[in-house]
């Protein structure tokens, strides 16, 4: 019997899941009764705000909301999402043609990818960088080209270098700040430059804003179509997900230029009928209601963020700050370079019960680093300083015992 990557042509195109790895052996050791403390997966453990759930249990009892839905969402829902843009970032945008809602950021970039890719179109994509933003591509038959991950002059002329000695020519360019994994963020300069770029190269950019509210710095993260001239080549992605703690209710949206959203909202006909009426109501009265829940957030978000950096640091570890997101990109302790960011994070587990994303997993620029989600409470979190604290310790005294452990070698 043939396994599917040695029968399914877009299957062969996948590389193996470098996650599975550290997931199959967090399964293992919780099966086993021992505490994890994982930093692994970026899913919001905090509860939705209670006017959400409410307006969504209001909505559900009414029998004709169990329906088909409508695949571009209800115009409610885009009329919301209108009135965020306008109100967030001085953006008009028009419901009916310039948004459609999805079933999640991560859906609308793959549909996206879908809806305006052909086998061997070359993408640029950061690189590291959260795996959809290269797989909906790959899966839809284009060809990847990295690009630094940091908004920075050398970013820019990458871009050009790209442009240029590419064959065939790009036919787009995925953003992504804030950035997961990086928690990297760029200014409206940086923004004025790309897309005037664009504009005179023919070239689609695609930004996933998804982080646009999770934010650290006084200054909010900017969106692309707040450039003159953005609506002619760019579609931006923005999640519901880590604003108002809803991963599972999976609502997201896609807005922009009129011919590229177009081309996925025809794209979703053909796929779904949209999330649940009475999920897009809620979410309806997430954009439209009380906004202090989303501060709130983001002031919890901080704290953990502080609680993380502060106790690693007495641990040991120096974990940068990050500007914004609920990830914090940090370099593997200096003792532990050599193993790898996977053997690296098999280590940690095993060893200090502490679960983290290794930086290989969004690209082969994320070697050296490993992610960490600020998904734990800080009692939580000065344990994991704590064990990491003793990990690091037992490393340093012996070392010939543990690194032939992770990496298979007999000592």
């Amino acid at each position: 019997m043939p396994t599917p990557d040695q029968d399914f042509h877009r299957v062969k195109r996948l590389p193996p899941y470098v996650f599975e790895q550290v997931n199959k052996l967090k399964a293992q050791a919780r099966a086993a009764g021992e505490d994890i403390i994982d930093f692994g997966m970026g899913n919001p453990d905090l509860p939705t705000p209670q006017h959400i759930v409410d307006k969504l249990v209001e909505t559900v009892a009414k029998p004709r909301t169990h329906r088909y839905s409508a695949s571009k969402g209800i115009p409610g829902l885009r009329r919301a999402q209108a009135a965020y843009y306008e109100r967030r970032f001085g953006v008009k945008l028009n419901p009916d043609t310039q948004i459609v809602a999805t079933l999640g950021s991560k859906e609308g970039f793959a549909n996206m990818a879908q809806a305006i890719t052909a086998p061997g179109d070359v993408i640029l994509s950061p690189n590291p960088t959260y795996p959809i933003h290269e797989f909906g591509f790959i899966i839809s038959g284009a060809s990847i080209r990295s690009m630094p991950a940091d908004p920075d002059e050398e970013f820019l002329r990458s871009l050009d270098r790209a442009v240029r000695h590419s064959i065939p020519k790009p036919l787009a360019l995925v953003l992504n700040y804030p950035s997961n994994p990086t928690a990297k963020v760029a200014d409206l300069e940086f923004y004025k430059e790309v897309v005037d770029f664009a504009r005179k190269n023919d070239l689609i950019i695609l930004s996933d804003l998804a982080y646009a509210e999770i934010f650290f710095d006084p200054t909010p993260p900017p969106s692309i179509l707040q450039v003159k001239g953005a609506m002619d080549v760019a579609v931006e992605f923005t999640s519901l997900s880590k604003t108002y703690s809803m991963p599972g209710w999976r609502m997201g949206f896609a807005v922009g230029n009129e011919r590229l959203i177009g081309a996925l909202a025809r794209v979703k006909s053909y796929l779904d009928y949209g999330a649940f009426t009475p999920i897009q109501v809620a979410a309806s009265a997430a954009l439209n209601g009380d906004q202090s829940c989303v501060a709130e957030t983001r002031q919890i978000y901080k704290n953990r963020r502080d609680c993380l950096v502060e106790s690693m640091s007495r641990a040991g570890w120096e974990i940068p700050a990050p500007p914004a997101t609920m990830f914090a990109w940090t370099p593997l302790p200096e003792s532990m370079r050599d193993l790898g960011s996977l053997e690296f994070s098999k280590l940690l587990l095993e060893k200090a019960g502490v679960a983290v994303a290794p930086g290989i997993g969004f690209g082969e620029y994320g070697e050296g680093y490993v992610r960490l989600a600020l998904v734990e409470n800080e009692q939580r979190t000065r344990q994991a300083a704590r064990n990491v604290k003793k990990f690091l310790s037992e490393v340093s005294t012996n070392m010939h015992n543990v690194i032939p452990l992770a990496t298979g070698r007999n000592s």
